[in-house]
């Protein structure tokens, strides 16, 4: 006999997107006064974190030989060719 495997997807919409459709419906229905910056937020947001996460990591892998040779971190990054 035949085994079959069954792939279950998850087809919901994540959290971000119905906060993002909530002010967009209060922004649109005139019950806030936001700027579209903060009605998108949600959905802009995960990338600036990610962002912020990628930028941190490349400071430290940069920033920590030069700690650790006794330099100032800007001295050292400015000063290789």
């Amino acid at each position: 006999m035949k085994q079959t495997k069954t792939i279950k997807y998850s087809t919901g919409t994540s959290l971000p997107v119905l906060l993002f459709l909530l002010f967009l419906t209060l922004k649109l229905c005139g019950l806030i006064d936001w700027s579209w910056w903060w009605v998108t937020c949600p959905l802009w947001i995960g990338f600036a974190l990610v962002a912020s996460i990628i930028a941190g990591c490349a400071f430290f892998v940069l920033a920590i030989p030069c700690i650790v040779a006794g330099f100032a971190w800007l001295f050292c990054l400015v000063s290789k060719k």
